[in-house]
């Protein structure tokens, strides 16, 4: 019997559907990704390259020196608990109006120096860095492209990034899934189920590398109290009332893990 046009692409998103089907790391969460590591993670260092050509890294040595040290400890222990095998590089920028941190596919982290006005301490930057990990590790990049190709039936936007480097309506495309804007390095949102995930995530990788889960809280609320962030109706991510609460859930799980880690 003939198949009609409608049958073949029915077929084909259906087949997309169920090569594409993961779960996300300790969360569990089912997750459509039909984009290969191989392909995210260029686009990851062709991203990364991007915002090195359009923002000021800071040459701070104490800045640079606590977001690298924090760094390296969660980045050791994402590679020990999930097997990735990233080029790890942490950036500090040099933009104190932007309170924003970001991670790239291939471990390629940035920090903006307007986020330190709220980060105390290494447990709280540590919170930060651990959620911007999360999404990294998570995969939230390609989980937000592999949506945009499902809704465009079979997967020309991948394609035509892929196929258009260089391209600055391309590359702001690619960033966007990657959470973050070309121009003035303003962050984007992921959706709330990939934040709070971020932020399970996040908040268990800081632990086991020894950083105080409570500090989050700290850190959230100073960070809520400062008007940075709509409200969440306004907004993808989460109300910081409603992260703070969510927080709270995990720190009967992840208190034991930070405790372990500093014996």
């Amino acid at each position: 019997m003939k198949q009609t046009f409608r049958q073949i692409i029915t077929g084909a998103i259906l087949a997309l559907l169920f090569i594409g089907c993961s779960k996300a790391p300790i969360t569990g969460r089912s997750q459509l990704i039909m984009v290969s590591p191989s392909q995210e993670l260029a686009l990851g260092f062709e991203s990364a390259k991007e915002v090195l050509e359009t923002q000021k890294v800071s040459t701070d040595p104490v800045k640079n020196a606590q977001v690298k040290r924090i760094g390296q400890r969660i980045a050791q222990i994402t590679e020990a608990l999930h097997h990735v095998n990233y080029q790890w590089e942490f950036f500090v920028i040099d933009n104190d109006q932007e309170a924003n941190a970001f991670c790239l596919p291939g471990g390629k982290v940035f920090v903006y120096t307007g986020l330190f006005k709220y980060a105390s301490n290494d447990d709280e930057l540590a919170a930060v860095m651990g959620h911007e990990i999360a999404h990294a590790l998570a995969r939230h990049g390609a989980e937000r492209m592999s949506s945009g190709q499902l809704q465009q039936a079979g997967g020309q936007v991948l394609g035509a990034v892929m196929q258009s480097r260089g391209d600055p309506v391309q590359t702001a495309t690619v960033m966007q899934a990657f959470g973050i804007g070309t121009q003035l390095g303003v962050m984007l949102p992921h959706s709330r189920t990939q934040e709070y995930e971020a932020d399970h995530i996040g908040l268990v990788l800081a632990a086991k590398a020894g950083y105080n889960p409570r500090s989050a809280l700290a850190f959230w609320e100073k960070f809520g109290a400062s008007g940075e962030t709509p409200v969440e109706y306004m907004s993808t991510h989460p109300a910081p009332a409603n992260r703070i609460a969510e927080i709270k859930a995990l720190l009967p799980k992840t208190i034991p893990m930070y405790e372990a880690a500093k014996r």
